[in-house]
């Protein structure tokens, strides 16, 4: 069944790459999705795909060198929001 994840990520998440490395790292599942920062230092994931896909991401994230820059993680879980996202984007 699909799902929407949203994570906000804390910690020195902003201009180390993050970004770039979860898109990267999104590219190995079978998820679409964005992710961006925001004006308070944090970065958000938002992610659709199977329920296992996203768990497998996030586990994905937390086993790559982005786990150093992570100090707090918050997790949401919903229903997709049509239309849906067709890929996983870097939004400014």
């Amino acid at each position: 069944m699909k799902k929407r994840l949203s994570v906000h990520f804390e910690g020195h998440v902003q201009g180390v790459g993050f970004r770039h490395s979860t898109r990267r790292l999104a590219t190995g599942y079978e998820v679409t999705g964005e992710v961006r920062n925001l004006p308070d230092g944090r970065v958000e994931l938002l992610a659709e795909g199977e329920e296992e896909e996203l768990r497998a991401f996030l586990i994905g994230i937390a086993e790559s060198h982005l786990a150093g820059h992570i100090r707090r993680q918050e997790e949401g879980w919903a229903e997709p929001l049509p239309p849906g996202f067709k890929s996983f984007q870097i939004v400014a």
